[in-house]
Formats: structure tokens, sequence, C-alpha cells
């Protein structure tokens, strides 16, 4: 494998690019504006824009649950992104990639990440594109032992799903993705602003509030925090008081899902492997993984030691360098074929 190899994660909130030794060069939020079909801005540029446009003017999300949900905005946005990479870090044409792939997901939305790439102004050779299962590429960026017989499980809580997976021997031996993560947080939170308050504020705000007040388990502090909005009856602009209490309620049902979904992946795991569970307990990556009492939620359902990983809103691009570097994981790089039948 050459120098000039990329990993890249297209995640749901951030995309981001990994060069072979190097480190990370490219994380920014995974958006785009568009204005009269020409690419006005990408990444935290474009999302500064989101919800401040003239109609003339679009930006979007194009990746949606995981998965690639607008190609030829997602397309705009990567050809973009190594436009303005190509200056300092060198002509992405005829590069080889890697891709992190959520499991659980359809051929047809597996085959997206590739011919992305494909499709893309680096023009790679078909045979230079390879993809990482994302629950392996996380294992291992989370400094865990992937390849070996012992059972590892790792729950990494994005933002619009939180892909679970039990893993042993470089593959994945049972998963679930549930659609549930911070953005549905923050949805909730918007809802519940909205039935309390009589007011309605932006996903900014709410993404604000979850991560200053939000709590697994009824805060035995309460904390406060003054937003501004929209009134709902009379349309101006006011604010309000809110409180971690109040946050707590709104989240609860939504984080007691995941720790259902959880459970239910426990129950069937392969006897051998939940013993390995028991002893090494779960590990808990993703942008939300550092709510405030989450492995203390964790730990009360499940009975099992909960690890929130370092760095954990990074751990998947972390591991796809990791896989870019040691020889000891090329067998985790998957051709379309071999990943489209599982691996």
């Amino acid at each position: 494998m050459s120098s000039k190899v990329f990993a890249i994660d297209f995640g749901t909130s951030m995309i981001k690019i990994y060069k072979k030794n190097e480190g990370v060069i490219f994380d920014e939020k995974n958006v785009v504006a568009i204005c009269d079909g020409a690419v006005k801005a990408i990444g935290d540029e474009a999302f500064e824009m989101y919800g401040r446009t003239p109609d003339n003017f679009e930006v979007t999300f194009p990746v949606k649950y995981g998965v690639v949900a607008d190609f030829a905005n997602m397309l705009a946005l990567l050809n973009s992104a190594f436009a303005v990479l190509s200056d300092k870090h060198g002509k992405f044409a005829g590069a080889e990639f890697i891709v992190a792939i959520p499991s659980d997901i359809s051929e047809v939305e597996c085959r997206a990440f590739y011919d992305l790439l494909w499709s893309s102004s680096a023009k790679p050779k078909k045979d230079k594109v390879r993809a990482v299962h994302k629950p392996v590429a996380n294992a291992i960026g989370a400094g865990l032992e992937v390849m070996t017989a012992n059972g590892i499980m790792v729950v990494d809580i994005g933002a619009e799903t939180t892909e679970i997976a039990v893993m042993a021997l470089g593959g994945i031996v049972n998963s679930k993705k549930v659609n549930i993560g911070g953005n549905r947080l923050d949805e909730t939170i918007i809802n519940s602003v909205k039935k309390r308050y009589n007011l309605i504020i932006g996903s900014k705000t709410a993404e604000l509030i979850k991560k200053e007040l939000s709590c697994a388990l009824p805060p035995k502090e309460v904390k406060t925090l003054r937003v501004y909005g929209r009134d709902v009856m009379t349309g101006l602009p006011t604010e309000a008081e809110i409180d971690s209490a109040f946050v707590y309620e709104s989240i609860e049902e939504q984080l007691h899902s995941i720790v259902d979904a959880v459970k239910m992946i426990l129950e069937k795991t392969p006897p051998e492997i939940a013993s390995d569970i028991l002893d090494t307990g779960i590990y808990l990556t993703g942008g939300s993984a550092n709510i405030k009492d989450l492995d203390k939620l964790f730990a009360q359902e499940t009975e099992l030691e909960i690890h929130i990983c370092e760095n954990s809103a990074n751990t998947v691009v972390i591991g796809l360098g990791k896989i870019l570097e040691n020889g000891k994981y090329s067998d985790l790089r998957l051709t379309l074929d071999k990943m489209a039948n599982g691996g």
C-alpha cells in the first residue's frame, strides 16, 4: 500500500479524512451549501449558514442515519474537500481509499460508499477502494484488540444512530443499528421546550442544552441555562431558563431505548462471548457517550462494567488510521463483493 492513501469516515454529523502517516487532515461538519447548482461552502462554514440562508440557498446534510441519502450533494461536498486539501496534502488523483461502512445496511446502501469514491474527482481504480466495518474500526480506535477470539462489545452513540456490535476474530458476531442518537435527543429537547415553555428553539440551541444540561440519571444538583427563541403565541423573540431536571425528563425515554437495544443484543450473544463481555464490560463511544452519568445508567441496567472510551467522538477515524498503518489489519480491508456479502 502506497503512502498516498486516505481513510474517510462519512458520519451523519461529521466527515473526517485521514491521510496515511499524517493523521486527520479534515474534520468538519458533513454539510454542504448549494446556491444555483454551485457549491458555496462545505463543512463548518456551511453549517454556520444553516437556518440563516435566503431561498436560493440550500444547506443540506447528505448523510442520514449513517448512510448516503443525497448522493449528488455528498459527491459535491467530497470533491470540494479534495480541492481544498490538495494544496497542502497533494493531489488525490489515483489515491487509494478506505472507508468505514456501518453494519446492518442494505447492499445498495453499502455500494453507495464505494460509488462515491469511484465517481469522485480522485478517480481511484476499482480495486483501490476498500472498506472496513465501522464497528471494527471503532473498536480498534478505542484501543481494543479485535483480532483475538475474545469477544468485545462496543456501543457507538452517533448523531442519528446508535450502532451496537459484538466482535471477535476481527469480525462482527452480532450487531444492531438503532435510529436514536444525538440528533434525536436534540429533537426531543426542541419538542419538550415548545410544549413546556411555548418557546421555539433551533437545533443549535438544543445541542447546546444537551451538552450543558443533559444527564442520564435524575440530577443530584440542578443546573440551569438561559436560552433564546421565538414565542409560539406572539411570534416574537423571547427567552426561558431551562434546568437539567427538565432535560433529563425530556431525554430519559430515548436513552432507555438505547439501553434496551443493548440488552437485546446481550441476550442473543453466544454464551462463550457473553462470558468475555462479563469480564471486560461494555465500551461506549460516539459524540453522545459523554452525557453525564450515561455509564452509570448502563451499569445499573446491565450489571456490567462500563467504559467511556477516550476521545470517544473520534474513535472510528483513529481506528481507520491504525488499519492503514498496521499490516496486521490488512485482512480487514474489504472489496465491495466481500463487504456486501458480510465480510
